[in-house]
């Protein structure tokens, strides 16, 4: 076929539509900056653990991974005009400062340009209605962002380590979760579900315009939604780390469709 004869992708608002309406919803994941070893090489980089985008393919998505970066509102409109659906990723504490306390000795060093930088996503996501998924660092970030506070060491609150046993080892916990919210038609479950816990942080007080969706026994918030939002969930645990459910991932995959649509 010559130059000349080639199809030429049809134009739809301002892009080339290339069977778009077809192709698996764009995911976005935001990543660590740290610094890693590969090699001879010892640098920062962005990176994240495979988990996560395994899991979003699984569900039917396609995953695209988003490195912390300066924050400005051209650039990140740019970003979440290319997407279907965002994940806030786990990862080191929220700064302290951003809910207006000094940081327990056991809280980690902030990473000012990934709380920027997520804190910019999750805003512009709200407002244009963007299905959203945040996981552990995700729920604490967004209730941040909305004006709330964490508890900077649950230990401390709780009385014990349940949640985290340290040396990269996830522990099982059980939560309850509600009937009637996101999280509730996702994991309809007859008993406690159980699930994978790697945090020392929580909400304290929980932000204007959020709603709890479930709790663990000793009344640690587990998940919340975003009122008046089709799609803004986030949850304390990692639904990553079990590789046999895979309901938060297709429900925020379906909810990508739609938005699409």
């Amino acid at each position: 076929m010559s130059a000349s004869s080639e199809p030429v992708p049809e134009l739809v608002e301002g892009r080339a539509s290339t069977g778009s309406a077809t192709a698996p919803p764009l995911i976005g994941l935001t990543t660590y900056l740290e610094r890693a070893q590969s090699g001879v090489w010892d640098v920062r980089a962005a990176f994240l653990p495979q988990v996560y985008f395994d899991a979003v393919t699984r569900a039917g998505g396609i995953a695209v991974l988003l490195p912390p970066q300066p924050v400005d509102t051209a650039i990140t409109d740019r970003v979440l005009d290319g997407l279907d659906g965002l994940i806030i990723t786990g990862g080191k504490d929220v700064d302290p400062a951003r809910y207006g306390q000094q940081p327990h000795t056991t809280t980690d060093e902030p990473r000012l340009e990934r709380d920027a930088w997520e804190d910019a996503l999750l805003t512009g996501a709200i407002v244009r209605e963007l299905p959203f998924l945040g996981i552990c660092r995700g729920l604490q970030l967004l209730n941040v962002s909305l004006g709330g506070t964490l508890h900077q060491h649950l230990p401390d609150v709780i009385g014990s380590t349940r949640y985290n046993a340290g040396y990269g080892r996830f522990s099982e916990n059980s939560v309850e979760v509600h009937a009637g919210t996101i999280a509730g038609d996702l994991l309809d479950e007859p008993a406690a579900l159980k699930v994978h816990s790697y945090h020392h942080q929580a909400i304290d007080e929980l932000a204007d315009g959020l709603v709890v969706s479930a709790r663990s026994d000793d009344g640690t918030i587990q998940a919340v939604e975003v009122d008046g939002v089709p799609f803004g969930l986030a949850v304390q645990w990692h639904p990553e780390e079990n590789a046999d459910d895979l309901r938060l991932f297709a429900g925020l995959v379906e909810a990508a469709k739609e938005y699409r649509k």
